[in-house]
């Protein structure tokens, strides 16, 4: 009769070498992607008849999470959920502009919850999704070209 072998039992020698392989292992993995620095002479690659024409790297950036420094325009009020990312403090209203008028150096950021604003001569980091296009806010009927949604902003 032929001894009947069970499955065999994991020797202290194959656990010591598992453990010593397992934080390889999780090094190897793929990490998930970064999020990708955008700047504001980034975000235009010409200007035509037409208006601005926006860059090869954000048309690959939309949809996507993107990082970008800047300062905030003063919120038009206190309970907005959206602000005005300006390359230099800025005074004026973007909003009141035509999409041939749009300036080359702000985007809409739209946050993701409610955050404190901050004074506009203080630099900031904002991160959220890019969405790109001319879009119009139903609730404020304010004309944009570029957003940042989902966003979250920090001081710098």
């Amino acid at each position: 009769m032929t001894p009947v072998r069970s499955s065999p039992a994991l020797s202290r020698r194959a656990f010591v070498c598992g453990l010593t392989l397992f934080p390889m292992l999780t090094l190897a993995r793929p990490s998930p992607a970064a999020t990708a620095e955008l700047t504001f002479d980034e975000l235009y690659g010409k200007i035509s008849v037409l208006g601005l024409e926006f860059s090869k790297k954000v048309e690959a950036l939309a949809g996507q999470d993107v990082q970008m420094g800047g300062f905030m325009a003063p919120p038009l009020k206190a309970e907005a959920q959206f602000f005005v990312l300006t390359e230099i403090p800025m005074s004026i209203c973007p909003f009141c502009s035509t999409d041939s008028d749009w300036p080359d150096n702000i985007v809409v950021i739209y946050l993701a919850e409610k955050q404190t604003f901050v004074q506009g001569g203080s630099k900031i980091m904002v991160s959220g999704r890019l969405d790109v296009g001319t879009w119009v806010d139903p609730d404020t009927g304010f004309l944009s070209r570029l957003r940042i949604r989902d966003a979250s902003y920090w001081t710098v």
